[in-house]
C-alpha cells in the first residue's frame, strides 16, 4: 500500500518506485535553465501552468524559502537530472526564481564541506 504521506506518491512500501523518473521528467533530460546542485531556487507566488503534474506542485511546495536544487531532489528522491528538468520548467513558466551558486575565493572549503556532511548524516 503507498505511503504518499511518508514518502510521496512515487514509492510504495513493496513493490518500490512506482513511477520512473524518466516518466516524471516526460522523457526529458536537459533542464532548459542552467541549474547547478548549490543553486538556489525560490517561489513567486505565480501559479505553475494548468498542464504541469503533481511532481511540479510537490517541488514547488518545497521552495517557500530559497532552497537549494541538491535539497530539492533529496526531498523528492528524485535524481538530480529529473528534479532540474522539473525546476526548470516551474522558471520558465514563472513559478519559481533561479540565483547560481555564489563562490568565495575558495570553493572547496573544507569546513564547508565538513558543514554539509554533517547535515546529509543527521537527514539519515
Amino acid at each position: 500500500m503507498p505511503s504518499p504521506a511518508q514518502d510521496g506518491p512515487w514509492l510504495d512500501d513493496a513493490a518500490g518506485r512506482l513511477i520512473r523518473p524518466y516518466t516524471v521528467s516526460g522523457g526529458r533530460t536537459k533542464p532548459t535553465t542552467a541549474l547547478d546542485l548549490l543553486s538556489m531556487v525560490m517561489a513567486t507566488g505565480s501559479a505553475p501552468q494548468p498542464h504541469m503534474g503533481p511532481e511540479h506542485s510537490l517541488a514547488l511546495g518545497l521552495c517557500e524559502g530559497p532552497t537549494s536544487v541538491a535539497e530539492i531532489a533529496a526531498h523528492l528522491r528524485l535524481p538530480a537530472v529529473v528534479t532540474k528538468v522539473l525546476l526548470s520548467d516551474l522558471v520558465d513558466c514563472g513559478a519559481l526564481t533561479a540565483r547560481a551558486p555564489r563562490f568565495h575565493a575558495q570553493p572547496t572549503d573544507r569546513s564547508l564541506l565538513e558543514a554539509v556532511l554533517d547535515g546529509l548524516r543527521r537527514r539519515l
